[in-house]
């Protein structure tokens, strides 16, 4: 982890993070652990996440990071998760929707179920979580939430209609959500990624032509890796950015 900036009004801070058992997910698990922030996160990589959850409680000597298992396309497990995080852990005052799926797909194989299970995963968790905090922020006096979008849509990637049309929408989901909870001081803001080095991404996508591709098109050379936006994210989550919110910060090196 190559953060150094600290945020007091982090520590103790009990922090809801979706997909945090591997890639940009741990790497949000990771570091706000390192703030002191208490750390409940849902996947369905088990292994990966307890394995996670003992490095960090052992190396940071107290217990700040908590798994639960859940599939989050399962909506009532999915609340059923942040209300016992709010009743063991305390109230929720930070949530970060990251879970999703970019799995490749050609538009013309697309059926109905599939581009449901897309929007299941990749867009409605996001809303529902969100319904679920909502509570627990209000009782706190406010809170946080940082809903992941994505640079493929603002470029035209294809190859994946369903996912980049649910994170188009996850913009409107922020910037409805932030009048509606503004009242109540919940900030709600997008956190855009550009292409970020993760171990997915360079199995499944990453190409020699690829890398030319991002060396050509982002304005700082140097690959983008977790804890980059892992940054964005401690800083929209702190009482720092507290006039921040509907907005979509963009963090992917300069693509242009």
């Amino acid at each position: 982890m190559q953060l150094s900036n600290q945020y007091p009004s982090l520590n103790g801070k009990v922090v809801f993070i979706t997909g945090g058992g591997s890639g940009i997910g741990a790497s949000l698990v990771e570091a706000f652990c390192r703030q002191g922030a208490i750390v409940a996160f849902v996947d369905i990589l088990e292994a990966e996440s307890r394995a996670l959850v003992d490095r960090l409680n052992g190396e940071l000597g107290r217990p700040l990071a908590h798994f639960y298992p859940c599939n989050i396309i399962d909506v009532a497990a999915l609340k059923g998760v942040i209300a016992a995080v709010g009743q063991t852990l305390g109230n929720i005052g930070v949530l970060v929707n990251n879970a999703a799926s970019d799995s490749r797909h050609d538009f013309r194989e697309v059926t109905p179920e599939y581009w449901d299970e897309r929007l299941n995963i990749n867009l409605r968790p996001q809303f529902f979580a969100a319904q679920a905090v909502y509570p627990q922020m209000q009782a706190l006096g406010g809170g946080a939430i940082i809903n992941f979008g994505s640079m493929s849509w603002h470029e035209g990637q294809g190859g994946m209609p369903g996912y980049t049309s649910a994170k188009s929408a996850v913009l409107g989901l922020s910037r409805g959500l932030a009048r509606d909870m503004g009242a109540d001081n919940i900030r709600v803001n997008t956190l855009t990624p550009g292409w970020v080095m993760t171990e997915r991404q360079l199995k499944l996508w990453v190409t020699e032509e690829t890398k030319q591709d991002i060396e050509k098109n982002q304005c700082i050379k140097t690959p983008l890796m977790p804890h980059n936006i892992a940054a964005m994210a401690l800083f929209l989550a702190s009482d720092d950015s507290s006039m921040c919110t509907a907005q979509d910060f963009v963090v992917d090196g300069g693509w242009i």
